[in-house]
């Protein structure tokens, strides 16, 4: 009797061996199982950060937003301040020309240019434009104004003359201003001929008006 109880002690011990091994083998499938699960857990969670993190997070506020901002500010200026870009900006301003302002800003300047240079004939107007002067003020006697007169007009032909030879006017202007300083010496010698008043001074303003037809004759030339 001791012996099949030897042989049931050993199979005993066989299954226990066996469920040992079962066990141990049960196991090394669990752990292998629960690293395959965890790994793929892994890269799950790995997939799902990269593809939020490549969404734009406009609902979550950032702490570091400001100074980023800062510094990004801080950086754009300090770029600005280069000095290769200073001595860029020189260079354009140095190139720029302020326009000038309209003519009614300023006060020396005129829509109107002022002829600087004096016309030919201007020796002719400065002897008539005096004679006009004469006529308007007091004289002495009519005699006297129709004799200055003469005078005048005698001045202006030989000035007349002086430019006709030297080929700076034409004929027809040289004869149109003799042609007006006989009209007013004849207008002078009517003035010196008058006896009332009224007569006088109509005269004498149409003498006036001759002279002033001579000074433009010769300012034209």
């Amino acid at each position: 009797m001791k012996i099949p109880q030897t042989l049931a002690l050993s199979e005993d011990s066989e299954q226990q061996n066996c469920s040992a091994d079962e066990c141990i083998l049960l196991s090394l499938r669990e752990l292998h199982i629960h690293r395959f699960s965890r790994q793929k857990h892994l890269s799950i969670s790995i997939k799902c950060t990269s593809s939020s993190s490549s969404l734009p997070q406009t609902d979550i506020p950032n702490p570091n937003s400001d100074s980023e901002t800062e510094s990004e500010a801080n950086r754009f200026a300090v770029e600005k301040r280069r000095k290769s870009v200073i001595i860029r900006d020189r260079k354009s301003r140095e190139g720029l020309v302020k326009p000038e302002p309209p003519n009614f800003e300023i006060g020396w300047k005129r829509t109107k240019e002022i002829q600087l240079e004096k016309p030919k004939g201007y020796v002719i107007a400065d002897f008539l434009e005096k004679l006009e002067g004469l006529m308007g003020r007091e004289y002495g006697s009519t005699e006297l104004l129709a004799k200055t007169g003469e005078i005048v007009a005698e001045r202006a032909r030989e000035e007349a003359e002086v430019l006709r030879e030297e080929g700076e006017v034409e004929d027809r202007m040289i004869t149109e201003l003799f042609r007006v300083l006989r009209l007013m010496e004849m207008d002078l010698a009517m003035v010196k001929a008058a006896v009332k008043e009224e007569t006088l001074k109509e005269r004498l303003e149409q003498a006036k008006a001759r002279c002033r037809q001579a000074i433009l004759v010769a300012n034209s030339f």
